[in-house]
């Protein structure tokens, strides 16, 4: 429950990882807007559903807009948005469900579009708010609600996911690398194009990730998530594929393409190029009349 929404009870569970993913939100969302001087009302954050669905209504301090949209929806909401202002800085929230289910169909659209936004995927490998159903990032063989005889269809890799699709930027991090993930989800806003931050994010509830994540020396448990070496050139997608097929998770920036060119910027450019003007919604009627 927040102050700002008291009939509605936005519940997080106790050491949910999307508590580190809000505050990592907050602060870059303060330190762009303080940067640039523009005030935070030219972000907009576009939640899905699920749990991460919820931060768009728990941000604390000077708001940015929100909507709070429909399952598998947050690229089209944020691409008709992108589309009327190409000012706004629009950043997108959502889950490992919400994003790579239905909403994965929607990934590669926009990644050849190059839609001008960035979005914060959420991943728990589990879909927590409706009770731990298997999720697409949930392993292979896993027994939940919805999968009694252990999940039968393989577990996702979002991050080959992604690059196949043509995101131009790509980052992984932790929802207890608060600090880190702040500037690099700053990074991923200034950055001209389709930009993604994948962010391991355990639900404490249904599927715990924090100690594998972590690994244990004394045990000799090799941890799950390991930083990318400094030597990494990000802008080699060869390299971005090693590091996406790799079966630990990489934390840092895996990929940015340079020489990225957003898609407002392509469509003024071809408007330039063709001398075409845009035609009013008058004059469209028009051309359907009978």
């Amino acid at each position: 429950m927040s102050k700002r929404n008291p009939e509605y009870d936005f519940k997080w569970c106790p050491g949910c990882g999307d508590f580190g993913v809000k505050r990592a939100i907050e602060g870059a969302l303060t330190d762009r807007s303080a940067t640039l001087s523009q005030p935070i009302e030219n972000s907009v954050i576009v939640a899905g559903i699920g749990c991460s669905g919820n931060l768009v209504h728990l941000q604390e301090g000077p708001q940015p807009f929100g909507i709070h949209g429909i399952h598998g929806r947050t690229l089209p909401i944020a691409y008709g948005l992108k589309s009327n202002r190409p000012d706004l800085n629009v950043l997108i929230v959502s889950g490992d469900g919400d994003f790579l289910s239905i909403g994965g169909e929607h990934i590669g659209p926009q990644a050849k579009r190059n839609l001008d936004v960035t979005v914060v995927v959420m991943d728990n490998g589990v879909y927590g708010l409706t009770k731990g159903q298997a999720s697409p990032t949930t392993e292979i063989e896993v027994v939940t609600s919805t999968t009694p005889y252990g999940k039968l269809d393989d577990r996702s890799r979002p991050f080959e996911t992604y690059l196949a699709a043509g995101v131009s930027f790509l980052a992984s991090t932790l929802s207890t690398q608060v600090k880190a993930m702040q500037q690099m989800i700053l990074e991923a806003m200034e950055y001209p194009g389709f930009s993604i931050v994948h962010v391991q994010s355990p639900c404490t509830t249904y599927n715990d990730t924090y100690a594998a994540l972590k690994g244990n020396e004394k045990e000799g448990i090799l941890p799950m998530a390991y930083p990318i070496e400094e030597g990494h050139d990000a802008g080699d997608i060869d390299a971005a594929y090693r590091l996406a097929r790799d079966s630990r998770i990489p934390v840092g920036v895996i990929y940015k393409k340079e020489d990225s060119i957003p898609a407002h910027e392509r469509l003024n450019l071809a408007r330039e190029r063709t001398g075409a003007t845009q035609k009013s919604v008058e004059e469209l009627f028009q051309t359907m009349a009978i």
